[in-house]
């Protein structure tokens, strides 16, 4: 008991303690923390370049409005199109999908499809309109930027059979038709396209922003067999298009535009005549 309180044996056990470095409590910098493994990798080279390619084919369409060049305005939009289309095609096939990608892909979009088609549409026809002109285009550069938006968030929640709103490449694609079809008509020095521009604008600027289902193509499996007459539709679809490009262009993306509503109200009409159905049982 004595030796339980002796002081010199406290002393001793005093200096058995090791007296342990306080630990620094300040955040460690998100740097110092990501293993050095994580910040080496890089990029997927090919559809990168494809997307880079539609962005630049978006930044040339707004240089050529502002050169007055509509038309080649309208031309880069499309070709922005098809690098878009190679872009997620060459992902899936290679398997190089990625959330760089992704975002990538989503800047570009706005710019090709958003930006430079409200560039196009408020200098080629509502710049008359003043104030209602420009805010016309801005609000389809906003829908289109929401639409891009809801899309990142839902694209693991959402059925990829199809899409819910019309997509930005399709409604822009719908303005470059317009463009070319005007052209074609050789409606040059019209003042209608001013009304008939508005009311497009508009329309599509809802149709972006809305929940209707559109079609989608990227689910639609290449390598496998197909029935006969789906190849006879392709060669006849291909054969119009070589005839008519302006006229099968606008008649395709018209037709898509208003896929979404006609659906929409199709299928509505049906369940209206199967609950009328239950009702009379």
């Amino acid at each position: 008991m004595n030796g339980m309180n002796d002081p010199q044996n406290d002393r001793l056990t005093l200096r058995r303690v090791r007296i342990l470095p306080r630990r620094n409590t300040a955040r460690v910098p998100l740097k110092q923390r990501v293993p050095s493994a994580q910040l080496k990798k890089g990029v997927y080279l090919i559809h990168s370049l494809f997307t880079t390619g539609n962005l630049i084919c978006g930044f040339f369409s707004i240089i050529s409005t502002f050169n007055g060049h509509y038309l080649q305005a309208a031309v880069f939009i499309i070709l922005a199109h098809l690098l878009d289309g190679l872009d997620g095609y060459v992902a899936r096939l290679t398997k190089t999908t990625s959330q760089f990608g992704i975002e990538f892909d989503s800047l570009a979009d706005l710019v090709s499809f958003g930006v430079a088609p409200g560039v196009l549409v408020y200098y080629w026809a509502l710049l008359p309109w003043g104030t209602w002109g420009w805010l016309a285009a801005c609000l389809y550069v906003v829908c289109g930027a929401l639409r891009l938006a809801r899309f990142n968030v839902q694209v693991r929640n959402v059925e990829k059979s199809h899409f819910v709103g019309l997509p930005i490449p399709g409604a822009a694609e719908m303005i470059a038709a317009i463009v070319l079809m005007y052209y074609f008509l050789g409606g040059e020095g019209a003042t209608n396209k001013q009304v008939i521009l508005l009311l497009v604008i508009y329309l599509l600027a809802g149709l972006m922003v809305s929940n209707f289902e559109y079609f989608s193509t990227k689910q639609l499996d290449l390598k496998k067999r197909h029935p006969f007459w789906i190849l006879v539709s392709a060669i006849l679809l291909i054969k119009l298009f070589i005839a008519e490009p302006q006229i099968m262009f606008f008649v395709v993306f018209l037709l898509y535009t208003l896929s979404g509503p006609l659906l929409w109200c199709l299928t509505t009409y049906k369940r209206r005549r199967e609950r009328m159905g239950e009702i009379a049982v």
